[in-house]
């Protein structure tokens, strides 16, 4: 492996924030961006939402983040992922290595260290054909179309909904 996660940290505000300034181009076509925004997403974090950072470990950079959010516990135990790569990595592999190891964390036993979720599920605006390459490369099958599911740049936005659960995840 060529990256670790973690959660993010008060310290990160400014490599985060750096990275996602860096990466507008490339991130904000399809996602809202806030590089000074991690300060309220560590305050966020609970039940209902995990973040976790993508860093390259050889050089320290952030790679990426990724959200689990909309956590439902109970008999559904179900997340939705939303992601995002930051330059200079992007293109590298690096960020699906850091998927996967989400993705273990996220089926992972509550005993592990793991959130211990039955179902996860990525949604993506169709046209977004680097998010949706990356959830068929870690195993995600698409399971429908959501028209005007997020209103994202001053319009609802349809999205392709993929999903995959921890029967079907090699990881474990």
């Amino acid at each position: 492996m060529r990256v670790e996660i973690r959660t993010p940290r008060l310290s990160d505000a400014p490599t985060y924030a750096a990275a996602v300034r860096r990466s507008t181009e490339h991130v904000g076509r399809w996602n809202p961006l806030e590089p000074d925004g991690l300060v309220d997403l560590v305050r966020r974090q609970g039940e209902t939402l995990r973040t976790y950072l993508v860093f390259d470990i050889e050089d320290g950079g952030l790679v990426g983040c990724c959200n689990v959010a909309n956590i439902v516990r109970g008999r559904f135990r179900n997340g939705s992922l939303g992601y995002n790569s930051y330059l200079p990595y992007n293109g590298t592999g690096r960020m699906t290595e850091g998927m996967r190891l989400v993705l273990d964390r996220c089926f992972a036993a509550e005993s592990d260290g793991g959130l211990d979720l039955h179902r996860l599920e990525i949604n993506v605006q169709p046209a977004n054909e680097p998010s949706i390459a990356m959830a068929k490369r870690l195993g995600f099958r698409h399971e429908g179309y959501t028209p005007r599911m997020l209103f994202l740049q001053d319009a609802w936005r349809d999205h392709e909904r993929y999903a995959l659960t921890a029967e079907e995840w090699p990881g474990l």
